[in-house]
């Protein structure tokens, strides 16, 4: 197939983030093989001489918008108040006609041309869309045979009788355009875009509330404690904890001070900043990410692109079929039936409308999917990979017992290890200092602490009413033995704990094991049950990968009823048997950190999921999960079967009910107008039909 390879320049500088959009939505395109900016700026698209008009079309409107690339957000307002108006004007002019037919019939007769002028003009966006498909892309559409029945209507005399399909094909354009304006909501609301109001600070250093429409590069901005921010920017002035998780996916908040840069959506959790602003509005990091998601509809599922290549075949057939039509009966009103009546509309609005539903319904769970192709894909799968750390388990160790000498309480011990740990960032000793905290206990002081990468901690302790002192140290049996303690009273104790998958830290003070403390990274209440949806969806095989010993490993997988599972494997490694397994299987990988995220990216669908979720995990996944429910996995994937089902349900009934209608159509037992209420209302049915996706509780 020959190709046309395009260059445009870019006059306006644009960030990386801005290029990455732009790229992605010119690749989305039909009939686009490669779009890439170069060093020089220059944007290149190699696409088939079909799509080289709409590429021009679409980097004509690009130019002309001095904010960056054109936003989905405002075509898609910009559609539905064009199908409501053409709604509206098709509805009014339908029942004015019709009045004046009833109460003046001589009038009514004599304004034919009055009638024929006004049909055209309400049906001029199909006479222009289907008359530019045959210059341009040198083939028919669903517009052209449209444009073609309102032509031959107007040649037959009933120019009104076009009405009908004209107001029932905006009526289904609008349901279409409503669902999708629905799912960008349920994504602007899950990722926090709604803040309306912000402080700016004027000349004199006063704070004013303004809206954030107002705002302007170079602006200043204040935000406090538990406000949300609403630029992208830099840090001028304060110190504050800031929540990125709906960016970055980090849960722990970050400290920003003076030079740091800040995101819209993001949230003061501690402080205050004052921002000189940098982007505002569709600009943002946020306001991005929200456009990448929603067109996520041009990342088309194959079912959609099916159903597009079947419609491009069945409208020349439309045509074949009024020719027999006409040279058979030599009746035009039949002519007129075959040309009312196409499967396109249905098929390719009915279908677009389900997985745009599907996107925000998932949306408005706490769930993105990046594209269309990820619902039909995910309906698919039959064998789930889940890594155990962050992802099967809370990524955050907790003291699980206490085990003592009996001449200690427990709470001595473990305020003897926190007083130790206490400036300790590591995982285990962030498990004892919650513990503590939890039960409401001060932390006794210590005087000097040693730290032992790889072994454990030393601390000199001054005594208090609650802990004596001395030396403390806490820390793995390698790290008491090599401090000739004697732990073999606590063997036993030790060998249970590692039985049970847990980690063992022991506690000394001078010279004498104290206790053991059982830590480990507790599952989540709810996996046990999300397995086991897993399977009622039709998961045949569920297979675990984790770093962690084979002896944990077993342990989980035995609790959570695992099929099978690998232990003490690498990132790399991950990737290797996720990619044998497909030679067999539809494989759905579920991890959350950067060591899964070539896992991730090699699985038919890779889902970022847990609290702890990284942003390389998010980057590299189909679907990323930002709510900490284990059962959002198989409510996704019975989503996606679902609006699988429902595709399947719609393209039976529209291409049933259009044969039938044509059929009738070619017999003439039925005129014209019945022939476009048939199409029209079958075509509105399924459109219906895909949109109860987006009610909660309507899932089988």
């Amino acid at each position: 197939m020959r190709h046309s390879k395009l260059c445009f320049k870019l006059s306006n500088p644009m960030s990386n983030r801005q290029k990455a959009l732009l790229e992605a939505r010119l690749r989305s395109f039909q009939g686009v093989s490669s779009a890439y900016i170069d060093e020089q700026g220059n944007l290149r698209v190699v696409c088939s001489p079909a799509a080289g008009g709409q590429v021009s079309n679409f980097i004509k409107r690009h130019r002309q918008d001095q904010r960056g690339p054109i936003t989905y957000q405002s075509e898609l307002k910009e559609e539905i108040s064009r199908n409501k108006n053409g709604l509206i004007t098709s509805a009014v002019s339908l029942v004015g006609l019709e009045l004046v037919k009833r109460v003046h019939p001589a009038a009514y007769g004599g304004m034919y041309l009055a009638r024929s002028l006004l049909v055209l003009f309400i049906a001029r966006s199909f006479l222009k869309s289907g008359l530019k498909s045959l210059v341009t892309d040198l083939q028919p559409n669903a517009d052209t045979l449209t444009a073609t029945a309102v032509a031959a209507s107007v040649l037959g005399g009933r120019p009104e009788s076009s009405l009908t399909i004209i107001l029932l094909s905006n009526a289904a354009e609008l349901l279409t355009g409503y669902t999708a304006e629905k799912t960008r909501s349920h994504i602007s609301r899950m990722l926090n875009l709604d803040q309306q109001l912000a402080w700016r600070v004027d000349a004199e250093g006063r704070e004013e509330k303004v809206p954030v429409e107002s705002l302007r590069s170079g602006d200043a901005v204040c935000v406090h404690t538990g406000e949300k921010i609403s630029v992208d920017g830099r840090v001028t002035d304060g110190r504050a904890a800031v929540d990125q998780s709906s960016i970055t996916g980090e849960y722990m908040p970050v400290e920003k001070m003076a030079g740091d840069g800040v995101y819209a959506g993001t949230i003061v959790k501690n402080g205050f900043l004052q921002i000189t602003v940098e982007k505002v509005g569709d600009q943002t990091a946020l306001a991005r990410i929200v456009h990448l998601v929603e067109e996520a509809h041009t990342r088309k599922a194959p079912v959609q692109n099916f159903a597009d290549k079947i419609s491009t075949m069945l409208v020349p057939l439309s045509f074949v079929t009024a020719a027999l039509v006409y040279g058979v009966t030599k009746n035009w009103q039949r002519v007129l039936n075959m040309l009312f009546i196409d499967y396109s509309c249905g098929l390719k609005l009915s279908t677009s409308t389900a997985i745009s539903a599907a996107i925000g319904r998932a949306a408005s769970r706490g769930v993105l999917i990046k594209g269309g192709n990820y619902v039909e894909s995910l309906a698919n799968i039959d064998t789930v990979v889940l890594d155990k750390t962050g992802t099967i388990t809370a990524g955050k160790p907790v003291v699980m017992a206490v085990d003592t000498t009996g001449e200690i309480s427990e709470q001595e011990v473990l305020l003897l290890a926190a007083a130790a740990e206490y400036h300790s960032t590591h995982p285990l000793a962030t498990a004892i200092l919650a513990r503590v905290k939890e039960a409401g206990w001060p932390i006794p002081q210590h005087n000097s602490t040693e730290t032992v990468v790889g072994r454990g901690i030393k601390a000199s302790l001054p005594g208090d009413d609650t802990v004596g002192g001395g030396w403390v140290l806490v820390g793995s049996r390698t790290f008491m033995d090599e401090n000739s303690i004697d732990c073999d009273s606590f063997h036993l104790a030790e060998t249970r704990h590692r039985e049970l998958g847990h980690n063992v830290v022991y506690v000394a003070r001078e010279n004498q094991a104290l206790g053991v403390l059982a830590i480990s990274d507790p599952i989540r209440p709810k996996m046990k049950k999300a397995i086991n949806r897993l399977r009622r969806l039709g998961i045949d095989e569920v297979v675990m990968l984790t770093g962690d010993s084979k002896n944990v490993a077993m342990q989980t997988a035995t609790h959570l009823g695992i099929d099978s599972y690998q232990a003490e494997v690498m990132p790399q490694d991950k990737a290797l048997l996720v990619a044998k397994m497909q030679r067999g299987s539809q494989v759905m990988m579920i991890g959350d950190g950067i060591n899964d995220a070539p896992a991730l990216a090699f699985a038919d669908v890779g889902v970022a999921m847990g609290g702890s979720r990284t942003d390389v995990a998010v980057e590299a996944a189909d679907i990323t999960i930002n709510i900490d429910d284990p059962l959002a996995v198989p409510e996704t994937l019975g989503l996606a079967k679902q609006t699988m089902g429902i595709i399947r349900q719609n393209f039976a009934a529209t291409i049933t009910i259009n044969t039938v209608a044509i059929l009738l159509g070619a017999m003439g037992r039925i005129n014209p107008v019945v022939s476009a209420l048939i199409h029209n209302t079958a075509t509105i049915g399924v459109v219906l039909n895909s949109a109860r996706i987006l009610i909660k509780g309507s899932s089988r």
